[in-house]
C-alpha cells in the first residue's frame, strides 16, 4: 500500500513537472511568436514613419522653394521698378541737359547776332554823320548859289518856304478834319452807347468769393510716414498720378502742401489725399485707384458747374468743351476772387445794362460769362487769357460779338460792338467792388507807383502813366532827347526792368509816345 501511494505520488509529481515543462514550452513558443509579430509591427510602423517623414520633407521643401521664388520675384520686381525710376530720372536729366545746351547755343547765336547788329548800327550811324556833314556843306553851297543867282536873301527864302509849308499844312489839316468827321458819323451810335455805359458807377451784388486750398491738414502725425512710404515710394506714385508736387511742411508737422499751377489738378490731389487718409489704406495700388476715381468725379463736377452757370443765366448750352472750360473756372482764382463766380457776376451786370440800353440781353450775358474763359487754359498753355479764350470761343462756334468781348475786355483789340464795352465795364465793376479781391488798396497803389517810377527812371522820359489796373504803362518821352529809332530799344529796356524788379500776374504792356510840336503865338500889332 505504502509502495503504491509512493508510486502515485511520484507519478503525480512527474505529471506536474511534465505539465510545467509543457506549459513553459508552450509559453515560450507563444511569447516568441508574439515578439516576432511585435517586431514585424514595429518594423512596419518604422517604415510608415520613414515614408511619412520623407513625404513631409518633400512638401516642406516644395513650400520653402515656392516662398523663396515669391520673395525672389518680389525683390526682382522692386529692383526693376527702382531701375526704371532711375532710368526715367536719367532720361529727364539728359533731356534737361540737351535743352540747356540748346538754349546756350541759341543764346550764343543771339549774342553773336546782336553784336553784328551793333556793329552794323555803328557803321550806319557813322554813315549818317558823314551824310549829315556833307548835307550841311551842300546846303550852305546851295544857299550861297541861290543868293547869287536869284538875288534873294536867305531870310526872304526862309519866309517864302514857311508860307508854302503853312498852306500845305492847312490843306492837310482840312482833309484830316473832314475824314475825322466822317469816321465820327460812322461810329456815333457806338460812341453814344459807350458814353452812357461808362456813366454807370456802382452796382451791388452779394457774392461769396471762394478760394481753393494748397494745404492739407493731417488728423494724425503718424500718417505722414505712411503717405511718404518706403523710400518715398507712395509719394512718388502720388505725384506721378496727379501731376502735383506734395511737399512736407517742416514748420507744421500736420500740414502737407500741394504745389501745382493747375488748380484742377491741385483739387484732384486734395480730394484723393482726403480719401486715402479716410480709408487708412495707403499704398501705390490704392493711390492709383483713388486718384482715378477722383479724376472721374472732378470731370463730372466741372461739367455740372458749367451747365449750372449757363442754366442760372437762362442761356442755351454751348459746345461741351466750352461747358467744361467754364466749369474749370470753379477752381481758378484771380487775386483771391473765384473766377467762375466773378464771370457769373459780370454776366448778370452785362444783362442788366444791356436791358437798359435796348441791346441783346442773352448775348450780353453770354459774353460776360465767357470773358475770362482763357483763364481755364492759361495754366497749361502759353499766352494771355484774352487770346486763349477768344481762340477757344472761335474754335467752338461762339458768336463774333462774344469773341470780340473776350479779346477786347482788356483793350488788347479794338471794340466792334457796344456789348464788348459792357463786358469791360462789368469786369472792372466786379473786380473793384470792396471785398471782391484779396489785394489791398495799399498794394495796388504801390504796384502802380513802382511801375511809373521804373519808367520815369530812364533818360529822356518826361512822364509815365500806369493804366488798366497796372496791365499797361504809357510813357511820354522828350522828342529832342529820344529819337524814333531809339524807341524800340527804350521799350525793351523798360519791359526788362519791370520783369526783373516786379512780381505781377499776366503781362504788362509798355507803350511809348513821342511827339514833336511846333508852337507860335500871334499877337495884335498896336
Amino acid at each position: 500500500m505504502e509502495n503504491n501511494s509512493m508510486i502515485y505520488t511520484l507519478i503525480a509529481i512527474g505529471a506536474i513537472v511534465v505539465s510545467f515543462l509543457l506549459g513553459f514550452v508552450v509559453s515560450y513558443i507563444l511569447s516568441k511568436k508574439a515578439l516576432s509579430g511585435t517586431r514585424r509591427l514595429a518594423h512596419m510602423l518604422l517604415e510608415d514613419a520613414k515614408k511619412q517623414a520623407e513625404q513631409l520633407k518633400r512638401i516642406e521643401t516644395a513650400r520653402a522653394k515656392e516662398e523663396w521664388l515669391k520673395e525672389q520675384n518680389k525683390l526682382e520686381e522692386d529692383y526693376q521698378k527702382r531701375l526704371d525710376s532711375v532710368k526715367n530720372i536719367e532720361r529727364a536729366m539728359n533731356r534737361r541737359s540737351a535743352k540747356l545746351q540748346m538754349f546756350e547755343k541759341q543764346l550764343e547765336q543771339r549774342e553773336k547776332e546782336l553784336k553784328e547788329k551793333f556793329v552794323q548800327l555803328d557803321l550806319k550811324l557813322a554813315e549818317v554823320d558823314e551824310k549829315k556833314a556833307s548835307f550841311i556843306e551842300a546846303k550852305n553851297e546851295y544857299i550861297a548859289k541861290l543868293e547869287k543867282t536869284g538875288e534873294i536873301s536867305q531870310e526872304e527864302a526862309k519866309k517864302s518856304l514857311i508860307e508854302e509849308m503853312r498852306k500845305q499844312a492847312e490843306f492837310e489839316a482840312a482833309a484830316f478834319i473832314r475824314q475825322a468827321k466822317e469816321d465820327a458819323q460812322k461810329t456815333a451810335e457806338v460812341e453814344a452807347q459807350k458814353i452812357i455805359t461808362l456813366a454807370i458807377e456802382r452796382v451791388g451784388i452779394e457774392q461769396v468769393a471762394e478760394r481753393t486750398t494748397s494745404q492739407f491738414k493731417l488728423p494724425d502725425e503718424s500718417l505722414k510716414g505712411r503717405i511718404i512710404g518706403h523710400e518715398g515710394r507712395n509719394i512718388k506714385v502720388f505725384e506721378e498720378e496727379t501731376g502735383v508736387q506734395l511737399l512736407i511742411n517742416n514748420d507744421d508737422p500736420l500740414t502737407l502742401v500741394l504745389s501745382s499751377f493747375n488748380p484742377v489738378a491741385r483739387e484732384i490731389a486734395r480730394q484723393s489725399l482726403e480719401r486715402l487718409v479716410q480709408s487708412g489704406k495707403i499704398h501705390p495700388q490704392k493711390i492709383k485707384e483713388f486718384v482715378g476715381k477722383t479724376k472721374k468725379k472732378i470731370q463730372k463736377d466741372l461739367i455740372q458747374a458749367g451747365e449750372e452757370a449757363f442754366k442760372r443765366l437762362g442761356l442755351n448750352l454751348p459746345h461741351p468743351e466750352i461747358v467744361k472750360l467754364t466749369g474749370q473756372l470753379k477752381y481758378r482764382t484771380s487775386y483771391g476772387q473765384n473766377v467762375l463766380n466773378h464771370s457769373i457776376e459780370v454776366a448778370e451786370l452785362c444783362g442788366a445794362m444791356a436791358a437798359e440800353l435796348k441791346l441783346d440781353v442773352k448775348l450780353a450775358k453770354r459774353a460776360g460769362l465767357l470773358h475770362d474763359l482763357g483763364k481755364a487754359i492759361d495754366v497749361v498753355r502759353e499766352g494771355t487769357h484774352p487770346e486763349l479764350g477768344a481762340e477757344a470761343a472761335r474754335k467752338y462756334g461762339e458768336h463774333e460779338v462774344v469773341i470780340n468781348a473776350i479779346e477786347s475786355h482788356h483793350e488788347d483789340v479794338e471794340v466792334i460792338h457796344p456789348i464788348s464795352v459792357l463786358v469791360a465795364v462789368a469786369d472792372a465793376i466786379s473786380g473793384s467792388r470792396p471785398g471782391a479781391r484779396r489785394a489791398s488798396l495799399t498794394d495796388y497803389f504801390k504796384r502802380i507807383e513802382t511801375l511809373e517810377s521804373i519808367a520815369t527812371s530812364f533818360e529822356g522820359v518826361e512822364q509815365s502813366f500806369a493804366i488798366q489796373a497796372g496791365r499797361e504803362v504809357r510813357v511820354i518821352v522828350n522828342a529832342d532827347q529820344v529819337s524814333d529809332m531809339h524807341l524800340p530799344f527804350l521799350a525793351g529796356e523798360i519791359a526788362k526792368r519791370i520783369q526783373e524788379e516786379m512780381d505781377y500776374p499776366g503781362k504788362v504792356k509798355v507803350t511809348i509816345i513821342r511827339e514833336r510840336r511846333a508852337v507860335e503865338y500871334a499877337g495884335a500889332v498896336n
